[in-house]
């Protein structure tokens, strides 16, 4: 099963609470919505195991796709373009990464 996975930090302007909040009442439901989405989770990196350092990223998203040919045509409907611009509003160059699972 492919799975997207979403690394970035905010902008310089965006505010955490307020991302988190359309995080969590905008964008998981929705994307959670969608026919070719088997699961989506938001995530907060917190710190880096076994040291002090800051993770290179302040949050991850995992996106577990069925079909990602319907996954291309859903995003790119009205509502999904909508919560992809408001996403783009808090996120700072965002990396979007194709995985597939090896088991």
């Amino acid at each position: 099963m492919p799975q997207i996975i979403v690394l970035f930090n905010l902008k310089s302007d965006a505010d955490r609470q307020a991302y988190e909040h359309w995080a969590r009442t905008t964008d998981l439901p929705t994307v959670r919505g969608l026919s070719a989405v088997d699961g989506f989770d938001a995530l907060r990196a917190e710190s880096m195991l076994g040291g002090d350092a800051k993770p290179p990223y302040e949050y991850v998203e995992v996106i577990r796709i069925n079909d990602m040919a319907r996954f291309r045509d859903e995003v790119g409907s009205e509502t999904m373009r909508q919560v992809a611009a408001e996403f783009r509003g808090f996120a700072d160059s965002p990396q979007f990464i194709v995985c597939e699972s090896l088991g």
